[in-house]
């Protein structure tokens, strides 16, 4: 689980690619050296595993599907990738809850300076855009940001000078792909008000008056 707070940037060193078997190795900074063997971390916005590490090279496997699923598999070596450590129980929860299971891949279509802001628009797939809502929370390449506005299948966020210089969207232009993670909360409200199991047939007013929430 993480929250959506960049910790700091790496650099990729490799992405080996062999049929099955994916491994990325890149290099963390000198505040994330302590990560060890097993240890989940938030690569881009993805949840990883770290399998390998010597000094502050980091090692982690990527399965096919997260590469099919993902942008992780356009990195080169030198590109960097933001990074986050998982959450710890006694941490401020300073941006939402992330669990590094990306949603769907976006495209930037218009990333326009307004002084030291930047105003990002990404066009998002639909099957992610019902679970997005205007001042709602949306985690883009594993940074947490606020929408400002939902326009179909468009999304608008504001960028301030903190997070541009702590993640990796201060480079990101027009026509590039970034992983999205919506909301989780809003996935689990969809599924309880849409329960048809023998328990439950979804939560509507009987439910409600049933539990205390309404009154005749």
């Amino acid at each position: 689980m993480f929250t959506g707070i960049v910790e700091d940037k790496g650099r990729v060193v490799r992405l080996d690619r062999a049929g099955e078997t994916n491994r990325m190795t890149f290099e963390v900074p000198q505040g994330l050296t302590e990560l060890s063997l097993g240890d989940s971390i938030n690569v881009n916005g993805v949840c990883l595993t770290v399998t390998k590490k010597k000094d502050s090279a980091v090692t982690v496997d990527i399965s096919l599907e997260t590469l099919q699923r993902t942008n992780l598999g356009e990195l080169r070596g030198g590109d960097e990738v933001n990074l986050e450590r998982a959450l710890r129980l006694a941490d401020r929860l300073g941006g939402h809850i992330v669990t590094g299971h990306v949603d769907g891949v976006g495209t930037i279509i218009e990333r326009k300076e307004e002084g030291e802001f930047i105003l990002l628009r990404v066009r998002a797939p639909l099957s992610a855009m019902r679970y997005i809502v205007p001042k709602g929370s949306i985690a883009i390449d594993g940074t947490s940001l606020t929408v400002n506005e939902c326009r179909g299948d468009e999304i608008l966020m504001t960028l301030i000078p903190f997070t541009l210089q702590r993640t990796t969207l201060l480079r990101r232009g027009v026509g590039e792909r970034v992983n999205l993670e919506t909301d989780i909360l809003g996935k689990y409200v969809e599924r309880l008000l849409g329960r048809t199991d023998l328990e439950s047939k979804g939560l509507d007013r009987d439910f409600l008056r049933e539990h205390g929430f309404m009154k005749e």
